[in-house]
Parts: C-alpha cells; sequence; structure tokens
C-alpha cells in the first residue's frame, strides 16, 4: 500500500471560511453560494472553529457564530500524510480537516477526498472486516413518520429498506425524508447540500440541491410508507467486493454508504464512507 501520498497532494487550496465576529446569515450565504455543507471559523488570521450545516440545525434560534461554531478543532499540516489524516478523522469521528501550516490556513481535507484517492490506490483487500454489521434497517411499507422517528432515534442518516422476503428493496436517506415532508407555520430556507453534514469537496458541490429547513418551526412528515420515496436498487456491494472498488463506487455515485448484500440481495451490513478510512491505518 503507498505510503507517500501527503495531504498537499490531495487537499482543496481554494478554501471558503467564516471570520469572527460573524452572523447565522453570513455562514448561510456561504453554504448556500459554495454548495458545501461547512467552513472553518477564522480570528486574526488563525483557525479557531469550524461551524456547519449541523450546528445551524442543532441552534435554530442562535445568531452569532462565535456561538454556533464548534471551537477549538482539530488540524493538519500539509506535509502529514495520508494515514495521519485518517487516523484523526476516526478517532475524532469528524468528517473534514482544515490544513494548517505556520498557524494560517492553507486547504481542507475530507473524508470525500480520501475515499477519491482510495479509489485511485488499488487497496484490494475485501470490504468484509470493515462492514457495520448491526444496520438499522426499516420494512417497505413502514409509515414515514415512523420511519423517520426510528432515524432519530438511531441516530442514522440512511436506512435500507427491506420487504416481506427481506430482500434489500432501497435505501432512505435524511434528505429524502425532509424533500417529501409538509412545512407547518413559516421557515427559513436556504438551498444548501443534499448531503450529509460532511464535506466540502468536489462531489458535494456536484449533488442536487434541496431546501433546508432551520427555525424552530417543524416539517411534517407525510402519511405515506417507505417504498413510496425510497430510493430503489441501491448501489450495493458484497463482502468479497476491495476496498478500492466501493470507493470507486461511493466517488462515482456520489454517496457515502453502500449496502452490502449476499447472492439472494438478503441485506448483510452497511459500509459507510468511515469504515474505508480504516484499512490505510492498519498497515503503517
Amino acid at each position: 500500500m503507498p505510503k507517500s501520498i501527503f495531504i498537499e497532494d490531495i487537499m482543496v487550496r481554494d478554501v471558503a471560511s467564516a471570520t469572527l465576529p460573524g452572523s447565522r446569515d453570513e455562514v448561510l450565504k456561504i453554504l448556500k453560494n459554495k454548495h458545501i455543507s461547512g467552513v472553518p471559523v477564522i480570528k486574526d488570521s488563525k483557525v479557531v472553529g469550524v461551524v456547519t450545516r449541523t450546528n445551524l440545525l442543532q441552534n435554530p434560534e442562535e445568531e452569532q457564530l462565535a456561538l454556533l461554531m464548534t471551537r477549538d478543532p482539530i488540524t493538519i499540516s500539509s506535509g502529514s500524510d495520508l494515514q495521519t489524516a485518517a487516523r484523526l478523522l476516526l478517532e475524532h469521528r469528524i468528517r473534514r480537516l482544515p490544513v494548517v501550516d505556520d498557524g494560517k490556513l492553507v486547504g481542507l481535507v475530507t473524508v470525500a477526498d480520501i475515499i477519491g484517492t482510495i479509489a485511485d490506490m488499488n487497496i484490494d483487500i475485501p470490504i468484509k472486516d470493515y462492514v457495520e454489521k448491526k444496520v438499522v434497517a426499516i420494512y417497505n411499507e413502514t409509515p414515514l413518520p415512523v420511519a423517520a422517528r426510528i432515524m432519530e432515534l438511531a441516530g442514522v442518516k440512511a436506512v435500507p429498506v427491506l420487504d416481506s422476503s427481506l430482500e434489500l428493496v432501497g435505501i432512505i436517506s435524511d434528505r429524502d425524508v425532509i424533500a417529501a415532508s409538509i412545512i407547518e407555520d413559516s421557515v427559513e430556507m436556504s438551498d444548501m447540500s443534499a448531503g450529509q453534514d460532511d464535506d466540502a469537496w468536489t462531489w458535494e458541490s456536484m449533488r442536487d440541491t434541496m431546501s433546508i429547513y432551520y427555525s424552530v418551526s417543524r416539517i411534517k412528515v407525510p402519511n405515506l410508507i417507505g417504498s413510496d420515496i425510497m430510493i430503489r436498487e441501491p448501489i450495493t456491494a458484497t463482502y468479497i467486493t476491495s476496498v478500492s472498488d466501493c470507493a470507486r463506487k461511493m466517488k462515482r455515485n456520489r454517496i457515502d454508504q453502500v449496502p452490502i448484500i449476499n447472492s439472494n440481495r438478503k441485506l448483510q451490513g452497511l459500509l459507510r464512507d468511515h469504515d474505508l478510512l480504516k484499512p490505510l491505518i492498519e498497515v503503517e
């Protein structure tokens, strides 16, 4: 496995950022215009925080950037290697690392950047050992409000969908639920990336945008069933699919999770993009 890949080789150099003092509206404008889901926060030329779409959604009434952002973010230098970045992203369960040299922001590296690199590395290790086997799945006739509540309680952003034969027939993400929902009361809307709160990398900027609702008002999930809104024939893999092949599937289809099935289309588990970082740090 190659070890000569450094952060300066894969990082995004033209990085959007927010500056203290700042406001919610200023951040939203950046996220909307750049089609990204998070940015570093700068004060006196130093990175002092990161603000993401999740920060905005979790604090709908807060206006000050200083109170919205996550302080003291984990950073990396441009001279660090790929394995170091993968380890930091895994250990801290984060999706982006500001790249800082001599105290100044020089770039950004994300999970998606690394997945794109893995896709080109020809890592032929089977994915079996990296698949999450404890997966929350739903029946295709589950009422959508129940499915949305299951996702909320389980803390997941996507659920595979099974039929009465236990075959995988689709997948539902949080953005599918939001897109199908009815808006109650008056809410503010902003077109932001439809992906998870993850990456500022190219493929997320290419995703279709959708309306994200971020005020104190609620959305009303309609009385549909899972099969009404699920993505049919999702991209899948098997236990013997290689690490790089799965990375290519994610990159090519702009997705961050792949259901794992057997020859009878029975669900075996779920492979998330974070899981594909693990092979990088197992061989030093």
